[in-house]
């Protein structure tokens, strides 16, 4: 993929008229289509099975047998398993988890990116014409080398902060493998979202959504914790110690509300075992935290009693105890509200 972006940005791709998906292609990668599957997995040497499987996980549609649809640099990828196989380095399993994480994520980056590249360069009050396609293409071009650069370069930096995470924690005696882990979990609701939507037009309830995600990303990031998946109204963020959940969580509501207009965010916080998979988090410590944040009032924090006992002794918190109530499918729970120290109440 660098090689065909290197060989773009000097100028190989010339449209004509109006840029067809053939177009873009012979942009973004290259290689023109010379394999049908079975040729490509003959000449891979891995089965065909398990180029289907490989396929699918990456996110594409399955083509049929006889589709000129694969390229010189996917026959380069699936010899590359294949040696990673051979070698004893990954087994199959293995093989098609990696490969799914790779489809998912990088599948939404590209969606992500194409409408924000669209949206900055396309003129949004009118119908574009084909000049303006050709200028998303032409532009597209002179970034596209910077940006395959910049996204193994962040790619690596993730990796080394995630493997940092994982090293942290046991360092505080959790095993290595995360298997379970000890976690504070967040997770962070924006009130009356359903009734906002109504009242705001696309374009503003769009700015709205990823506003709120874009800050609650730069929060989550600046106290060390991790943003691990966001549903539009609401984010949920993990940290490995309940002090840095909790000033994510004081910041947030503080920073989102900031001014008289903004809107209001409720959070709830538990601190226990979790299960990591997929990239997500999951158990019953996650549930806890999404009960408590439906008993949470708007511009509020709620913590379970784990976060409460982390926290008592930490004079930058106040911890007010609630009645106890019931938690849908978690039983009676006591629940507590976290303030800033010295907060008038």
């Amino acid at each position: 993929m660098a090689r065909a972006a290197r060989r773009l940005g000097e100028g190989d791709v010339e449209i004509n008229g109006r840029p067809g998906t053939d177009d873009v292609r012979r942009l973004l990668v290259g290689s023109p289509p010379v394999y049908t599957r079975r040729q490509l997995a003959e000449a891979a040497g891995i089965s065909r099975d398990l180029a289907a499987r490989i396929w699918r996980a990456l996110g594409f549609a399955t083509l049929p047998d006889d589709a000129v649809a694969f390229t010189e640099d996917d026959l380069s990828a699936l010899r590359r398993i294949r040696h990673l196989i051979d070698a004893g380095l990954l087994d199959e399993r293995t093989v098609i988890r990696m490969t799914r994480a790779l489809g998912r994520t990088t599948g939404r980056l590209a969606q992500w990116q194409a409408e924000i590249m669209v949206e900055a360069v396309l003129d949004q009050t009118g119908r574009p014409g084909e000049g303006d396609f050709t200028q998303v293409m032409e532009t597209v071009r002179r970034l596209l080398p910077d940006f395959e650069e910049m996204l193994v370069h962040v790619w690596r930096s993730q990796l080394a902060a995630a493997a940092g995470r994982l090293m942290s924690l046991s360092e505080l005696g959790q095993e290595m493998v995360p298997s379970r882990l000890m976690l504070a979990v967040g997770f962070a609701d924006l009130v009356a979202f359903t009734r906002v939507t109504r009242e705001l037009d696309e374009p503003a309830l769009a700015d709205l959504v990823e506003g709120f995600e874009a800050l609650a990303s730069d929060v989550v990031a600046a106290h060390g914790g991790r943003l691990v998946k966001t549903l539009g109204d609401e984010v949920l963020f993990t940290a490995g110690e309940p002090r840095a959940a909790a000033l994510i969580a004081l910041d947030l509501v503080d920073e989102i509300k900031a001014g008289e207009d903004g809107p209001d965010v409720r959070i709830g916080l538990a601190y226990g075992p979790v299960l990591p998979a997929m990239g997500d988090v999951f158990g019953t410590t996650v549930n806890l935290a999404a009960r408590l944040t439906a008993i949470a009032r708007p511009g509020t924090i709620v913590a379970d009693g784990e976060m409460a006992g982390a926290l008592g002794g930490v004079s930058a918190f106040d911890l007010v105890k609630l009645r106890r109530r019931p938690a849908r499918g978690l039983g009676v729970v006591q629940p507590y509200v976290l303030r800033r120290s010295g907060r008038e109440r």
